[in-house]
């Protein structure tokens, strides 16, 4: 079977610390050749709500697409997080997939996942995860859309943290 690499977002605003290390340990069991980015905390974007630690996950994994976002839902799942109708909302864990290979499509899942090119808590982790990483759709590689950002915009800063 071939491999694919995947980039993941991790968020949590809910006993973030734990949640973000949970989250490690969990896909570590479904994927491989994981590597992480800094971890950042964010204000929450969309709602009135605790501010988010975030970070990105880099990943190899022979599973389809589909399987992907069933594993991550049920990581969520798993540690407590509640699927609400309501998107923007306080959270244990989301996981996000971001890119699958250069795939672009729109099911059973939009991929490269928008918040890419809108959200600080996304971007400034993948342009240090994968800098030369380039994005699907833009053609551009993840540190220009980082530089290009409006970084005005959103308020982000890198904290110490250590993931075991």
């Amino acid at each position: 079977m071939a491999l694919h690499q995947i980039l993941i977002s991790v968020g949590s605003n809910i006993d973030r610390a734990h949640y973000t290390r949970a989250s490690l340990v969990a896909m570590k069991a479904y994927f491989f050749n994981i590597k992480c980015s800094s971890v950042y905390e964010s204000e929450s974007v969309g709602f009135d709500g605790s501010p988010f630690y975030n970070a990105v996950v880099s990943a190899d994994t022979e599973r389809s697409i589909e399987d992907v976002c069933h594993v991550l839902k049920q990581i969520e799942r798993d540690h407590g997080r509640k699927h609400q109708e309501k998107k923007f909302c306080s959270r244990t864990l989301d996981l996000d997939l971001l890119t699958y290979d250069d795939v672009v499509i729109d099911t059973p899942v939009r991929l490269p996942r928008e918040e890419i090119l809108y959200n600080a808590f996304v971007l400034w982790p993948l342009a240090e995860l994968v800098p030369e990483g380039i994005h699907p759709t833009t053609g551009k590689s993840y540190a220009q859309l980082w530089r290009a950002f409006d970084k005005q915009k959103q308020r982000l800063q890198p904290i110490n943290f250590t993931w075991s």
